[in-house]
């Protein structure tokens, strides 16, 4: 492992974003980002399809062979809302590293700008307002009715001061041989953008950073019933959730699985954790998932670069 700086300042953003509206849900972004800054934040985290919201509860009109008008037009207003690579919300949120000089990671639905597909998103802005955008390898049940499986940028990382960055979004981190694809490219901070707020989630992200020996940020979001607009077919199944649909939970977990910061539930925050980034070389003296703990001459991945 190369040198790293020792202290790294983090922002976990947990947030409600404004759902099936890409401008508001950036112009909240951008406020929350301002919000942070005067920490002077190295990093600024925010979950998973944080622009435009992630639709829970929705089937969009899908049920086995068979579709629906009202759905495919629920469906058109998310793929409206939904977001192009490098288009005004890139520049907008690029601006604003380079303002903070913080990387910053969010969660977007992306809209291909060629092909009518949707990919369940995160980017990664680094400080000089370069991004890396990561597209979910699987969408997670009737996801794949919404977004495609990813065509491209399969594990990007980030070269940071504080060793590699990158990540997975939610149930990717039950893929193991995605989490050991960041083990091996050396991660240090692993980003865990996602929409889980059961308890088993927790004692996935605690496995995941004592197997790692990283630190995992576990970004969660709130989603409230009246967060959904009106003039969506689907009222009936919407009226039938919770008033609180996603509870939060997010938290920062150091490479012993310890909480750097606790679970935060129910409310929006911005939780702040100063991360010893000596931790991730030391805890390997023990156990190193890809190095001496490891058995190549037996087990190998081989991973195919998109």
């Amino acid at each position: 492992m190369k040198d790293v700086k020792e202290a790294c300042k983090v922002a976990l953003v947990q947030a409600e974003p404004v759902m099936f509206d890409k401008k508001a849900s950036l112009a909240k972004a951008l406020r929350l980002i301002d919000e942070a800054a005067p920490r002077r934040p190295d990093l600024i985290v925010f979950p998973e399809l944080f622009i435009p919201g992630y639709p829970i509860g929705m089937s969009f009109g899908f049920s086995m062979s068979k579709r629906t008008e009202d759905g495919r037009r629920d469906w058109k207003r998310y793929y409206d809302a939904s977001v192009i690579e490098g288009g005004p919300e890139f520049d907008a949120l690029a601006e604003r590293a380079r303002r903070t000089g913080a990387y910053i990671s969010l969660g977007f639905s992306e809209r291909d700008a060629v092909s009518g597909t949707l990919y369940n998103s995160n980017v990664v802005f680094e400080p000089d307002g370069s991004h890396k955008v990561h597209r979910k390898l699987k969408p997670t049940g009737s996801e794949r009715t919404v977004w495609g499986d990813a065509n491209r940028g399969y594990f990007p990382i980030s070269e940071t001061p504080w060793g590699p960055m990158g990540g997975l979004i939610c149930w990717e981190s039950y893929m193991p041989l995605a989490r050991v694809a960041l083990y091996q490219r050396g991660v240090t901070i692993y980003l865990a953008p996602n929409t889980n707020d059961n308890p088993e989630w927790q004692a996935t992200v605690q496995h995941i950073a004592i197997e790692g020996k990283c630190y995992v940020i576990n970004a969660d979001m709130i989603v409230r019933r009246s967060s959904y607009p009106s003039g969506l077919h689907e009222e009936d199944a919407i009226s039938r959730l919770p008033e609180t649909v996603c509870r939060g939970g997010s938290c920062v977990i150091d490479p012993y699985g310890h909480y750097v910061t606790e679970p935060v539930w129910d409310e929006e925050t911005i939780a702040y954790a100063d991360l010893d980034m000596s931790l991730p070389a030391a805890c390997k003296m023990e156990h190193d998932a890809v190095g001496h703990y490891a058995r190549p001459d037996v087990l190998e991945l081989v991973v195919r670069e998109g």
